[in-house]
């Protein structure tokens, strides 16, 4: 793929977001900005929120997975039901009573200030590291498709990506990330179709021969019945609750697109919806990766050996002529980029991978906006000093994704993102005790 057709891609991306910006920013008010006037449609929300929770290492990495653990990332899938039903019938009912801009202002009228700060500083730390971690992964993709090309600083290259999701979320906030993160999920879903649909043309597959290659392939493994496998499904499904309770139901960025519908029925109506489909969109992505190892195994482009404890891959190119070593995550980049389809799937696979990956850096940009004004400067009504805190996170975000960039090491980054997300941890303790006891407690030993 050409730099110019890649950077007229993104470019041409970009100001659909922002033409629909313009159009969905209204007053342009800080009650706009925060709960998008309590008028977004529910079931507007639960499509948007697809593509939010999803994010471009769910895009990248879910399909690339498939050769070690099959399918059994679908027991934690499951499991991410059994939490929003948790977020429907206790988490939204609290917030709707309590009529909350921030989430963690329930902290304060159960426990403290100092709970309050406490809570939403986690909260901020995390997000911070989790939106970073997203945001870099998917530069060092461009990097490859266009910085590199063009010649352009990777540092600039950096800036004018978060400056255009600074552009497209400044004025009108949430009420525009509800439309946006609807259209970002449709093009992540097309993205798939259209990858799987070239897989099978490639492949000589009726669609009902495409089935059945996924369905009898070695990797479609749910449920493993021997060693642990059984035990391990187990685990996997509270494993993937309480993800869902920490990182969505006590996530403000999560819960602000929830709190900005227009009455509590019609967010957990959104929830319930968007936790029942979530679970076979995941499938799809886990069987897209299925079939994307039983097309190299079929297309012999596929080299695996043992080095140790650790599997090492290699792909031949379309030609079969270069060995290129890959990990996981870079196989369905590689086929989608390569020449192994037609041009096509390289152009949907990038709008894909930015709608994916933006999804979720724009609504954590404007959920950090709202957490920090709310909950550290205890205003909600000063749209000048919203604005300046909304430009100062996105030069936080620069600042950080350069740091990663400095580490150079992807398995430090990798554990400053695990360690991120250990502040969950204390978060879950917080609103637990809160809502299940009613004990005081002394809040300055918070």
């Amino acid at each position: 793929m050409s730099p110019l057709l890649t950077g007229s891609i993104i470019l041409g991306y970009f100001l659909v977001l922002i033409v629909i910006s313009f159009l969905t920013s209204g007053k342009q008010d800080n009650d706009t900005f925060f709960k998008g006037n309590k008028s977004s449609s529910w079931f507007l929300v639960a499509f948007g929120m697809i593509g939010a929770s999803l994010s471009g290492i769910t895009f990248i990495s879910v399909p690339g997975t498939v050769y070690e653990k099959g399918m059994t990332y679908m027991s934690i899938v499951l499991g991410y039901f059994l939490g929003y039903l948790m977020i429907v019938g206790v988490l939204l009912p609290l917030y709707y009573k309590l009529n909350l801009t921030s989430i963690y202002s329930y902290l304060d009228q159960r426990f403290g200030k100092r709970s309050y700060k406490t809570g939403s500083a986690f909260f901020l730390f995390s997000r911070i590291i989790g939106a970073s971690l997203r945001l870099y992964l998917v530069a060092e993709v461009l990097d490859v498709f266009l910085f590199q090309q063009i010649d352009l600083p990777y540092w600039l290259g950096i800036v004018i990506t978060i400056a255009l999701i600074w552009v497209y979320t400044f004025k009108g906030g949430l009420k525009t990330i509800i439309w946006t993160d609807t259209l970002q999920t449709a093009a992540m879903l097309m993205a798939v179709a259209v990858c799987f649909y070239f897989i099978k043309e490639s492949l000589d597959h009726s669609m009902l021969d495409s089935f059945k290659a996924i369905a009898n392939s070695k990797f479609a493994t749910i449920v493993s019945w021997k060693d642990q496998g059984y035990t391990d499904f187990i685990l996997g499904l509270l494993n993937g609750a309480f993800i869902t309770i920490v990182m969505t139901g006590l996530d403000q960025d999560m819960m602000q697109k929830n709190l900005s519908c227009k009455s509590l029925k019609d967010a957990q109506k959104n929830m319930l919806w968007f936790s029942t489909v979530l679970i076979p969109v995941n499938l799809i992505f886990l069987a897209l990766g299925v079939y994307l190892y039983e097309y190299c195994i079929q297309e012999n482009l596929l080299v695996v050996s043992q080095l140790g404890d650790q599997l090492q891959f290699s792909l031949w190119d379309a030609s079969h002529s270069e060995l290129t070593a890959i990990t996981t995550d870079r196989l369905f980049p590689s086929l989608a980029a390569g020449r192994y389809f037609p041009s096509i799937v390289g152009i949907v696979f990038l709008i894909g991978l930015i709608a994916a990956a933006y999804s979720s850096a724009d609504s954590a940009l404007t959920a950090l906006t709202t957490s920090f004004c709310v909950d550290i400067l205890e205003d909600e009504e000063n749209s000048k000093k919203r604005k300046l805190v909304h430009l100062s996170i996105s030069i936080l975000l620069i600042v950080v994704i350069l740091i990663f960039k400095q580490i150079n090491d992807d398995s430090i980054v990798w554990r400053l993102f695990t360690w991120a997300g250990f502040t969950y941890g204390p978060l879950l303790g917080l609103f637990t005790f809160g809502l299940f006891t009613s004990y005081k407690v002394n809040d300055k030993w918070v």
